[in-house]
């Protein structure tokens, strides 16, 4: 119980952070629940589904290959984890007459990311122990918090766009291209001290999340209410 405690420990500390973030306009907490199930255990299953699928389409062995462990980490698990957050978004929290304002695209998009984030640290951390989940905590939960939020960030717009499809995409897009990143450092370790560079892409998630929040904040048209 205690291991379980401190793998879901960070994805609540994030989801409290989000949740005082969006100042203006609260979500309804039912909702909010909603987002974070479907994380959990639908984006997992739909993960679970097409990891088979690629495993059987694009066999990847060779684990000293950097370009297989480039597709690995930007085409079987960033646009396969990605993408089964985003339909959980896009098709069941943004046609919400709830879903009102920009912001509330980071809101659902990080409350489907921390469950898909919970349910997985979950796993890891009964394999790995205490000190796998410190070090998860610090690392795999905030940056699958920083892939939300970018996602968000541009599906909060979309709604409210001309440009919905457009934006949307652009937001999944970005998602994987953070969420590739920072696994193809990780993938590839075999290449003495290239891990840092999962932590640069990091660190360059966690600057723009604090950026697109502000932003969102900023124009918010519940800002004055």
């Amino acid at each position: 119980m205690n291991l379980i405690l401190f793998a879901i420990a960070p994805v609540f500390i994030i989801i409290f952070y989000i949740y005082i973030k969006d100042k203006y306009e609260k979500e309804p907490k039912r909702l909010l629940l909603y987002n974070f199930l479907l994380g959990a255990i639908v984006s997992i299953l739909v993960t679970t589904i097409l990891y088979f699928i690629f495993d059987y389409v694009l066999p990847l062995q060779d684990k000293y290959s950097i370009f297989q462990q480039f597709i690995k980490a930007f085409f079987v698990v960033g646009l396969t984890e990605e993408f089964s957050k985003y339909i959980i978004v896009r098709y069941y929290a943004q046609p919400k007459p709830a879903y009102n304002e920009p912001f509330d695209g980071i809101v659902y998009a990080v409350m489907v990311s921390m469950g898909f984030a919970a349910t997985e640290n979950i796993f890891y951390v009964l394999d790995g122990g205490y000190q796998t989940a410190i070090v998860r905590a610090f690392t795999a939960v905030p940056a699958h918090a920083t892939f939300g939020i970018l996602m968000g960030y541009f599906m909060g717009k979309a709604k409210f766009s001309k440009n919905k499809i457009g934006l949307n995409l652009v937001g999944l897009l970005l998602a994987i291209l953070f969420h590739g990143a920072y696994d193809f450092f990780l993938f590839i370790d075999f290449v003495p001290g290239i891990w840092v560079g999962a932590f640069i892409s990091l660190f360059i998630g966690i600057v723009l999340s604090k950026k697109a929040i502000k932003n969102h904040q900023d124009r918010s048209q519940f800002k004055s209410v």
